[in-house]
């Protein structure tokens, strides 16, 4: 099985938003149906996320004019208003908003082997079951000659990708004690500005700290000889780089010391920690030139060990059902992804989807 793509032919913002919008509306619509169901079990009502998305909406158009008319465009594309389409956009800033918990969430492991040697990356994507439909595989030149492919969500403008420039990230959701209802600038499209405009760490780091945000995310970004997980909070931004052996590995929690003092993820779900250990166990699994290896490396189910691999406890509310639904590895000197959809428990050599 395979995500669906889709690759843009248009330009212009809006006109590359209403091109993926009309192509992708039974998805995009499905989408944000499923957010609906999942903010409303948490406890918001529509009126709260209406609002949360046009003010999403109100602080892209500040902060990148561009993406907004994007979103705009989609919005037209898919026949839906846009500030819905920034409430996909601003789904973590709506879960921060509403103080929403749980267990589940990703795993990244980057190893820079030196010698010239390419990076060796690898990520699990842990999101609610519900919404398992929900990834989309998307291509995208946002100017000339400069293509981005992003691991995203359909109407999320970005997530995990790469770029032509060399550059490519992971993505992990954080919590911190100054994440609040006050929706600022959706770490989404923080990724998508790196993907858009970045080539070195320091220039996406630059990006991050340009933003004001009401949420928490960590996005590692990874060039061909240079690595760094950039941890976003409404606290600061913190760049923490990998150790002297090369080893970079993020879950959910603050590895920057000013910032682990606000640390929530961990606080309330200290399963993050044993995801940690085992990454660190295993590094020389993760080091390896090939993926499969390292996406094996990965698996671990739980209770009795870390839960790198999530499957849903059907038992639970839609909000506490948590499943791994990618797999995903970059390859920086293809300007390529390599994408599994599951778990590392389903991973052979040839459910690889190359993108």
């Amino acid at each position: 099985m395979t995500f669906p793509t889709f690759t843009s032919t248009q330009t212009d913002p809006h006109a590359r938003g209403k091109e993926l919008g009309t192509h992708r509306r039974k998805q995009i619509t499905g989408n944000l149906a499923g957010y609906t169901d999942l903010f409303e079990t948490a406890g918001a009502t529509p009126a709260q996320v209406r609002v949360w998305g046009e003010r999403a909406l109100d602080r892209c158009a500040g902060w990148a004019p561009r993406l907004a008319e994007e979103i705009t465009g989609i919005a037209a594309g898919a026949g839906l208003e846009p500030w819905q389409v920034a409430v996909v956009n601003a789904r973590t800033e709506i879960l921060a908003a509403i103080d929403a918990t749980g267990e589940g969430e990703c795993s990244t492991s980057v190893v820079l082997p030196g010698g010239g040697l390419p990076p060796r990356t690898v990520q699990t994507w842990d999101w609610h079951d519900h919404l398992r439909d929900a990834p989309m595989l998307w291509e995208l030149e946002p100017a000339p000659g400069h293509v981005v492919r992003t691991f995203t969500e359909a109407g999320a403008l970005a997530k995990i990708g790469i770029n032509t420039a060399g550059l490519g990230i992971h993505f992990n959701i954080l919590r911190h004690d100054t994440d609040t209802a006050d929706v600022g600038v959706p770490v989404h499209l923080i990724a998508r500005r790196i993907l858009d405009e970045a080539a070195t760490v320091e220039e996406a780091a630059d990006i991050a700290r340009s933003a004001t945000v009401s949420a928490s995310t960590v996005i590692t970004v990874v060039t061909g000889s240079e690595a760094a997980s950039i941890e976003i909070s409404p606290a600061g931004v913190a760049v923490v780089p990998p150790g002297p052996d090369g080893v970079l590995l993020h879950c959910n929690h603050f590895l920057d010391p000013a910032l682990a003092v606000g640390e929530r993820h961990a606080t309330e779900r200290p399963g993050t920690y044993i995801r940690h250990r085992h990454l660190r166990d295993n590094v020389e699994g993760l080091s390896g030139e090939d993926l499969t290896g390292r996406a094996l490396t990965m698996l671990s189910h739980g209770p009795d060990d870390a839960p790198v691999c999530a499957h849903p406890d059907l038992s639970q509310p839609l909000n506490q059902r948590w499943e791994t639904l990618a797999t995903i590895g970059l390859d920086l000197p293809a300007r390529r992804m390599r994408v599994h959809q599951g778990g590392p428990c389903q991973v052979t050599e040839a459910t690889w989807q190359v993108f």
